[in-house]
């Protein structure tokens, strides 16, 4: 068996109000000032914890996050300088995944002498002196349980990956509650998200019985739950099955990370602005189809956990869990095909080339990608 390494925050608080525990974390009790990088809708909800920690003689940074899509190198710049000037004891980041992927490097780069284009790539952050507690306000990212941050590289338009232990959270706070005001699309773009980090876990090159457990979970919890969140939003009981199989999730960025979905969805986002989860839900089926042949047996087990029947074979069963994911995306309301959002057969040979510098991603794929194959699976979402 393989070696892997399992990372994961010290302190993990689950649970509907659990927010309302915040201000007690012994991250906060130990620190005087505390920068709270909150998304603009989430204000409200986390007005009570802000006037809390403030009471106990806490000095509190509260900034606004209101960046639309991806967070660029620009953008995070101009929430370094102030956190900078601040100079906090402790980050908390309350929102979804681009607010806690800079959280995170927040929390690393103040009073860092590495700049952000200096740490791109794998290990490569000589450390954080910052305390960091993540709050995840979808379901999602898995970012508050993950060593990854992700910005986009708005002079060459590529995301561009932050890997290091360093990033994973002192603590996470993860309440239901803060993701029913969540819009039904924000629901299953993120939703697909979350689904994809434990399907490609599982089906990964690098696939552990250590992380098996957690996909797998994370795989039956999302696709049982994530229509019923997406028809009702107020529906707790899917609200907290989704957020848990999104911590899943999470856990399995760590040790053995996604493949091709996330490689050949990174034109979408950094070309075209496509939002991170929908590209992945438009892509997972074809890429599963065109991995299904490399571990029919491993696809089949995927199937059985998305709640499908054993079918004749492996390659059926895997085919027949495919079928599935798709049914579930078109029942969440997302687009099916490429040209739905913009893209044409002009456009692919490019995304292609994009997809083809993701190797930290591709080498974990179960097959081979060539550009060509790339190609030929954007061809067959157009």
């Amino acid at each position: 068996m393989n070696s892997v390494v399992l990372q994961q925050p010290g302190t993990i608080v689950f649970g509907e109000d659990s927010i309302q525990q915040l201000a007690e974390c012994r991250f906060i009790t130990s620190s005087e000032q505390i920068l709270m990088l909150v998304a603009t809708p989430l204000l409200g909800a986390l007005a009570p914890s802000v006037e809390a920690i403030k009471s106990s003689g806490k000095k509190v940074e509260l900034v606004e996050y209101n960046f639309p899509g991806e967070p660029t190198f620009a953008q995070f710049d101009t929430l370094l300088a102030i956190s900078e000037k601040f100079n906090p004891d402790c980050v908390v980041g309350v929102g979804g995944g681009s607010v806690l992927d800079c959280s995170k490097l927040l929390a690393a780069l103040t009073g860092n002498t590495q700049k952000l284009a200096e740490v791109v790539g794998i290990g490569i952050l000589n450390g954080r002196n910052r305390k960091l507690i993540c709050v995840p306000t979808t379901s999602g990212t898995g970012s508050e349980m993950s060593p990854n941050a992700i910005l986009l590289n708005e002079a060459t338009l590529a995301k561009s990956g932050i890997i290091s232990p360093y990033l994973v959270p002192d603590a996470c706070y993860i309440d239901p509650a803060l993701t029913v005001s969540l819009p039904a699309k924000l629901t299953a773009e993120t939703g697909m998200d979350a689904l994809s980090h434990c399907i490609e876990a599982f089906t990964n090159k690098f696939a552990h019985p250590a992380v098996d457990t957690y996909a797998l979970k994370g795989i039956e919890l999302i696709a049982a739950n994530l229509q019923r969140a997406c028809e009702n939003g107020k529906d707790m009981e899917a609200r907290a099955a989704l957020s848990l199989g999104s911590m899943y999730g999470g856990l399995c960025l760590g040790p053995v990370n996604t493949s091709a979905i996330h490689a050949l969805s990174y034109g979408l986002g950094g070309k075209f602005h496509v939002s991170h989860g929908l590209a992945n839900a438009i892509l997972m089926p074809e890429v599963l189809r065109f991995n299904m042949i490399a571990s029919p047996e491993r696809h089949a087990q995927l199937a059985l956990a998305l709640g499908v029947e054993q079918q004749s074979s492996d390659e059926t069963t895997a085919l027949a869990g495919i079928e599935k994911i798709a049914a579930i995306s078109k029942a969440c309301g997302i687009p099916q095909h490429l040209t739905e959002i913009g893209i044409g057969k002009e456009d692919l040979s490019e995304l292609a080339d994009i997809a083809m510098n993701v190797t930290r991603l591709l080498k974990n794929n179960p097959r081979e990608v060539t550009k060509a194959d790339a190609i030929e699976i954007y061809t067959k979402l157009l």
